[in-house]
């Protein structure tokens, strides 16, 4: 199957390059794709349009629901490749959605583009396909926490984060926006012995007025449990804009 990607405007694949703004790559020069459809459904999701769509009865606070068709494209592997290529960049980072859905398809677009060095977002829930895993340097896992609204059972299953908190190629980036989802991380971290120096803390937000806010709170907790403050660059610099 081609790859099933979100899209920028209608027709537009949403396919570009920027600054990565979160986690550990952040201000480095990237390619990005960002792919459609997943598996959990954050209600405070800044993504929505990449899997509320119009029929789509899972909550969302903004309460939009989206047309398919006008936010979702479907490239070839070499198609998007080209895209890719085009770009210039050294390295890609491949986003959503969930991206691990389509992993057949991004074994085959990986295979397009030899030397590229290529990270994967991923909340954390489908296993590394054995076609696609040797093609990826870095695995930047984002579990789900309880505030996201998705049910423990679905957004943290034991196995897979057992097997991500083993994988010396995954970070974990936990979304907080409340002292107590903080708890939950470090209840995370001791259960599945996740090591301290591999967890990014990042504050919820689509607005650098609610980022900074929570980040006065956040930073000096990351001090004291040896985390690592995840800012959302991007939305500093572009706000909250697709493509960027």
């Amino acid at each position: 199957m081609p790859l099933v990607l979100a899209a920028t405007t209608p027709g537009e694949p949403e396919i570009f390059a920027s600054l990565q703004g979160e986690g550990p790559s952040q201000g480095r020069p990237c390619a990005f794709v960002r792919l459609s459809r997943c598996n959990l459904a954050c209600q405070w999701c800044d993504t929505p349009y990449t899997w509320h769509f119009e029929g789509d009865d899972r909550p969302h606070r903004g309460g939009t629901t989206y047309d398919r068709a006008a936010n979702q494209v479907t490239l070839s592997e070499e198609d998007a490749a080209a895209r890719i290529a085009a770009l210039g960049l050294e390295r890609l980072v491949i986003t959503g959605g969930e991206p691990l859905l389509q992993a057949p398809a991004l074994a085959r677009l990986l295979a397009l583009l030899p030397g590229m060095t290529a990270e994967v977002e991923t909340n954390g829930t489908a296993p590394p396909h054995p076609a696609l895993d040797p093609l990826i340097a870095q695995y930047t896992v984002s579990p789900k926490l309880a505030h996201s609204g998705n049910p423990a059972e679905l957004a943290l299953i034991p196995e897979r984060l057992r097997h991500w908190a083993a994988e010396p190629r995954a970070v974990f980036k936990f979304v907080v926006a409340e002292l107590a989802d903080v708890a939950e991380v470090l209840a995370l971290a001791e259960t599945y012995a996740i090591p301290r120096h591999r967890i990014w803390l990042m504050a919820e937000g689509i607005d650098p007025a609610t980022l900074a806010a929570r980040e006065r709170w956040l930073a000096p907790l990351c001090l004291e449990h040896r985390l690592t403050l995840s800012k959302r660059l991007h939305i500093e610099l572009y706000g909250d804009t697709r493509g960027t």
